[in-house]
């Protein structure tokens, strides 16, 4: 142990300013001396495994008939030596293929129209099933139905001991109040998180909202104004209370915790520069954004990922969901080989050289995970890195965006999830499997015995 008093600190330790609380990493200093049974409550409570949950949507090209024949999603070959062809998007995070479990063949039924008046809607439902597993009820009134999504149920159960039991996230503007297209309610395409069948979770698109809500920058709009005016950093604010902690710390924990700090800073600094350069008047890509919102969708991801890195580091949340779009987009993105709007290009009408141009896109889109896997291994947790105590849930209800289709869905796992997922490994269900087979099976594993049915579940896929 490298704490240099001999008392451990909380787990739970905040460093506090005038309107800011800034809560540190796991440090050796709080890990409690253990008695003759071993690892104490404390701790087994905080080595909770982590869950996020990533929805890509709209699918994947390797979901229709030529994209697998060409195995631009599912490997040609099972178990741990699959390959991966140049052009699968999941090639893009192969440095990081020890920690991806590949899940093929499963399907999304509910996302599908069970009757004539919801032929159509397919944008509409897709999200809102991804992690419920189950039919909303068609309605753009107020008495929605859905079910209650596995990332909450997980919060309600391990998620209340931290500060914050779940936290949601998203990319694209999401605020759409009412009714969408064919008699649905925007709720159903706004969040991927549901609390109950009929409460949709809000989901924060606005690095600086997220930035504030984590460090509790100031406590109402006048406090964080007149902060934001100084233009000085929040760890300013807690100057006193880090030289306090410091002196407390041994070589090992104070080089972390310096770490930490330069990466708080780092993020804020960032944040700051994008308002700036949304505010100067200079024309914006994304006009109806935020300030906060950068108009680079990479620059975007790599900020709400920083964000939700360090949120699941500081323990203020175990579980985090995150919707990287919308179906009918029709954003185009100027760093990815293809130019072409997402949705148009999404209709490639199966000819092979517009499949290709669609799959451009979805190497781009797939790409940014490395961003968030190099980070997550790259911080220390305790006796691993955070990605080898996280388990990240990362699909799409839609498989061939053609024709809509749910047949096949893209299915990956990434993270060891505290032993439960080996990794490097490609793992194919039978014909007719449903996705929601895979998820009771994950739910089972992180403690959730007491659920036996989930959506349209037939029994568990273990993986």
């Amino acid at each position: 142990m490298d704490f240099i008093t001999g008392k451990h600190l909380p787990r739970r330790t905040f460093l506090r300013g005038v309107g800011v609380t800034v809560a540190l990493p796991f440090l050796d200093a709080m890990v409690p001396t253990r008695g003759a049974f071993g690892k104490t409550a404390e701790a087994a409570t905080n080595d909770r495994t982590r869950l996020m949950c990533i929805e890509e949507v709209h699918g994947l090209p390797g979901c229709n008939n030529w994209g697998a024949s060409k195995f631009l999603f599912a490997p040609e070959t099972t178990g741990k030596d699959f390959t991966l062809v140049a052009d699968n998007p999941l090639k893009t995070v192969e440095a990081y293929r020890d920690y991806m479990t590949i899940v093929s063949n499963t399907d999304v039924r509910n996302a599908e129209a069970l009757a004539l008046p919801e032929i159509g809607g397919d944008h509409f439902r897709s999200s809102a099933v991804f992690l419920t597993q189950s039919h909303p009820k068609q309605t753009n009134g107020s008495d929605l139905w859905a079910g209650t999504s596995l990332d909450q149920l997980y919060a309600k159960k391990y998620g209340q001991s931290t500060p914050m039991p779940s936290m949601q996230f998203c990319i694209e503007n999401l605020d759409q109040a009412g009714g969408c297209t064919y008699n649905y309610s925007c709720a159903y395409t706004d969040t991927i998180s549901w609390a109950s069948p009929n409460e949709p979770l809000p989901m924060i698109r606005d690095p600086r909202v997220a930035f504030d809500m984590l460090f509790g920058a100031g406590t109402s709009n006048e406090d964080r104004k007149a902060r934001q005016v100084t233009r000085r950093s929040i760890l300013d604010w807690v100057n006193g209370e880090v030289e306090r902690v410091r002196r407390q710390l041994g070589a090992q924990d104070r080089q972390r915790l310096e770490r930490y700090l330069d990466n708080v800073r780092e993020l804020e600094r960032r944040i700051q520069a994008v308002e700036a350069r949304n505010n100067s008047g200079e024309q914006r890509a994304l006009p109806e954004a935020p300030a906060g919102v950068p108009d680079s969708f990479s620059e975007h991801m790599q900020m709400m990922f920083d964000i939700q890195v360090l949120a699941l580091q500081t323990d203020m949340t175990r579980i985090i969901s995150f919707k990287t779009g919308r179906d009918a987009q029709n954003r185009v993105f100027p760093e990815c080989e293809s130019k072409q709007p997402f949705h148009p290009a999404s209709h490639h009408g199966n000819r092979e050289d517009r499949i290709m141009e669609f799959n451009k896109i979805c190497k781009f889109r797939v790409g940014q995970m490395a961003y968030l896997l190099k980070k997550m291994k790259e911080t220390q947790d305790g006796d691993g890195n955070l990605l080898d105590k996280t388990l990240i849930i990362w699909g799409s209800p839609m498989a061939d965006s053609n024709i809509h289709n749910h047949r096949r869905c893209p299915l990956v796992l990434f993270g060891h999830a505290n032993g439960m997922l080996k990794g490097g490994t490609h793992v194919k269900a039978p014909d007719g499997t449903p996705m929601s087979n895979v998820m009771l099976a994950l739910m089972h594993h992180l403690g959730l015995d007491e659920i036996q049915q989930f959506g349209d579940s037939t029994g568990e896929f273990a993986v």
